[in-house]
């Protein structure tokens, strides 16, 4: 049994059904492995140059040590040579998005999202201190 991105590399298809960037970033992790996709991303194939984001310095200069190997195993994983070059960027690591703190009104019925459910709860709590 081949696969699949073996076969996709195989087919004489037109440039609008599926593009040598998207063959190539989906053919990435079954060429490194998990551990490496894991730390790694495709950014794009610049002519003949896939150009792969890392997390940092480390990852850049080991990954570059192995291009040869990654080369010959994209080409194998994908029947064809896709890139003559592989380009390691460290990535900009992406700002966490911060959910904003609700300040916490004096009353704890005023959390309940529910208007029906804060009613309700309300004419509890005033039955239950009376």
């Amino acid at each position: 049994m081949e696969r699949a991105g073996r076969v996709l590399g195989k087919l004489k298809l037109t440039k609008n059904t599926v593009s040598d960037e998207e063959i190539a970033r989906s053919a990435w992790s079954a060429a490194v492995g998990k551990k490496i996709a894991n730390r790694s991303q495709v950014i794009g194939l610049v002519r003949d140059r896939l150009v792969v984001a890392v997390e940092d310095a480390v990852w850049q200069r080991q990954l570059f040590t192995l291009r040869q190997q990654i080369l010959g195993r994209m080409e194998q994983v994908l029947g064809r040579k896709i890139a003559h070059e592989l380009e390691f960027r460290i990535a900009v690591p992406r700002i966490q998005q911060v959910r904003a703190q609700v300040i916490s009104s004096a009353d704890e019925a005023d959390e309940i999202r529910d208007p029906v459910f804060r009613l309700v709860y309300k004419a509890a709590r005033k039955r239950a201190t009376a």
